[in-house]
Order: C-alpha cells, then sequence, then structure tokens
C-alpha cells in the first residue's frame, strides 16, 4: 500500500521487496506481517493471505533471491486479530509469532503523549480522533488481548513456532512471556527488561534503525546502551533492510564489538534463535551464503558498509 487506500498488486510488490531485501544483504529473509488492528481501515486490518499466494508463485518461477518465511505480528486486543490469521494456520512458512499490544499508555507507548505525536503527525489524525482511539484502544484490550494472548500461545507451542514477546518494559513482562515459552525479548523499552531477558536465557533483539538513528523514535532506551552492557544478541532489520549491516558496523565503532561479534547479530545469533542450524556463519557443513562488502568512508567519518556481491547456497543473486 505505497499510498493511502491505494493497493499494490502483490506479486509485483513481494519482487521488489526481495531485491531491496537482496540487495541489502539479506539471504533469509522473515516478512514481517501485521495480523489485526483495532482500526479495521487500517492495512493491518485487512486480509495478508494473498502473501501466500504470491511467495508460492515467485518459488515456483525461481524468482526469488532470497528464501522467504513468515513472521506473524499479532495485535492481541484486535478484534479482528483471529480471522485474519486463518490463511496462515498450519502453513510451514511461518516460522515466528509475535504478541503484540500497541494500546497507548503501556509498552511502547508508555509515555502517551509519544503516542500522539506518532499518530497525529504521521498518521495526521486530530488531537480528537486520538483521544477517542485511546479509549476504543483501552476497551479492545480489556476484551480481547487475554484470551487472544493464550491462543496465540497454545498455538505456537503445539506446532513448535517460535514465540517473541514484544515491547517488554518491566521484568512482569518478561517472566510472563518466559512462563509461555517465548524464546525472544524483541524489542525490549527499558534496560531492566533487557536484563531480566537475557537472565532468563531469551535472545534480545533490537531494531537496527534504533542503531543507526542513536535511539529509539519512541522514546525508549537506545540498543547502543543495551550493546555497551551486554545485553544486546541480534538486530532486526524493522522498517529499514539496509539498516542491518550498517547497525552492525556502527557497534563495533560504538560500542566495542569486534567484526565477528558485531557480524553475528545480523546471522549466527538471528540463525539459532530462529531454530536454522544450516547457516548463519561461514563453516564447513553450513550453506554457502556469503555477502561481499565494501567499506568506505563517509565525510562525517562513520564507516558506510556498501554490499558488492551476495550469494545463497553458493548461488550469485545480487
Amino acid at each position: 500500500m505505497p499510498r493511502p487506500r491505494t493497493q499494490w498488486p502483490t506479486l509485483p510488490a513481494l519482487l521488489a521487496h526481495d531485491a531491496e531485501i537482496a540487495a541489502a544483504g539479506i539471504t533469509t529473509v522473515y516478512d514481517a506481517l501485521g495480523v489485526g488492528d483495532t482500526d479495521p481501515q487500517a492495512m493491518r486490518g485487512q486480509s495478508m493471505g494473498s502473501v501466500l499466494d504470491a511467495i508460492a508463485e515467485a518459488t515456483r518461477g525461481g524468482v526469488l533471491r532470497a528464501e522467504h518465511r513468515l513472521h506473524i505480528r499479532v495485535e492481541l486486543p484486535a478484534p479482528n486479530a483471529m480471522p485474519l490469521f486463518e490463511p496462515f494456520r498450519d502453513h510451514p512458512l511461518v516460522g515466528l509469532i509475535s504478541l503484540m499490544d500497541h494500546t497507548p499508555g503501556q509498552r511502547q507507548w508508555e509515555d502517551i503523549e509519544q503516542a500522539r505525536i506518532y499518530y497525529t503527525g504521521k498518521k495526521g489524525w486530530s488531537d480528537e480522533r486520538f483521544e477517542r482511539s485511546v479509549r476504543e484502544a483501552k476497551e479492545q484490550q480489556e476484551r480481547h488481548a487475554r484470551p487472544q494472548r493464550r491462543h496465540f500461545v497454545e498455538y505456537a507451542v503445539k506446532r513448535g513456532v517460535v514465540l517473541a514477546s514484544h515491547d517488554d518494559t518491566n521484568i512482569g513482562h518478561v517472566e510472563e512471556a518466559h512462563r509461555e515459552g517465548a524464546a525472544i525479548s524483541e524489542f525490549p523499552t527499558r534496560v531492566e527488561a533487557a536484563r531480566a531477558a537475557r537472565d532468563k536465557g531469551m535472545s534480545v533483539v533490537m531494531g537496527g534503525p534504533n542503531v543507526v538513528r542513536g535511539g529509539s523514535h519512541s522514546g525508549n532506551v537506545a540498543a547502543v546502551e543495551l550493546a555497551r552492557l551486554g545485553l544486546l544478541d541480534t538486530l532486526s532489520s524493522d522498517y529499514v533492510p539496509a539498516s542491518l549491516l550498517l547497525a552492525a558496523f556502527r557497534l563495533v565503532d560504538e560500542a566495542g564489538f569486534s567484526v565477528p561479534q558485531a557480524a553475528a547479530t545480523v546471522s549466527r545469533n538471528p540463525a539459532r534463535a530462529l531454530g536454522l542450524e544450516d547457516r548463519g556463519e561461514i563453516a564447513a557443513g553450513r550453506r554457502a551464503d556469503l555477502v561481499q562488502v565494501r567499506l568506505v568512508e563517509r565525510v562525517d567519518g562513520v564507516r558506510q558498509p556498501v554490499v558488492r556481491a551476495v550469494w545463497r547456497e553458493g548461488r550469485r543473486v545480487v
């Protein structure tokens, strides 16, 4: 949906996305699909089932550069979450489920004024619409979040799908997710939550854009701060695929990581967290997924990685 209410054909959209992913040096991508929204007119409130058809068609045609899997991001307070999940139920491409709750006043939007800035700025909402949405979101949370959380936890555990908590803010959030079987703490918003996740053996994931920009766009903990404290395992591309390599090298320059340690945050560590034992490092018996990178120094002194070539399973794709 490149513009509001402008739907682009799914297969061309997938091919453009795949080209961007490969050019960023990514050989295995978990396409993140938001499922459910308290606003039924929002994009995440629409069916994403056509994505499955597009991936199947592109795979049959042998035109995809990267290997595509699915990361389903469930909005727990949304009344339409379970119906919209149906096309993905029992599908073999689903390898990760995130349990999300973006109700203003907690987790990512603990500072409700940050939520107001986001919705009135990015989405153009009036203050009146924002206030009305906050009231409605809290009502939806009370009605749907708890039963739907139980449903998706049971689903993931039964089928062996990796489960991630989302925007953990306090120790209680982490302890609940760990009891439920979550292996990943995705975007903890405070140091105490990241430390609790590490103590529980959960993989701590932060966004590459957070590293590149020098902080969270929501006003939460900076990823570099967690890296300096030894509490960062994996980087996610989040909303900018090209952020991964740049963020990894920023960890070298700003957090004291060695190059192998930094590379592991975008290769070995996520592969292990998702149960992919055949990739993520250059070693005998692993897939020949390789990225050739040239480092250039920008005028501001920052080292910029530039992808020159990419191989997936020994076949050059870029």
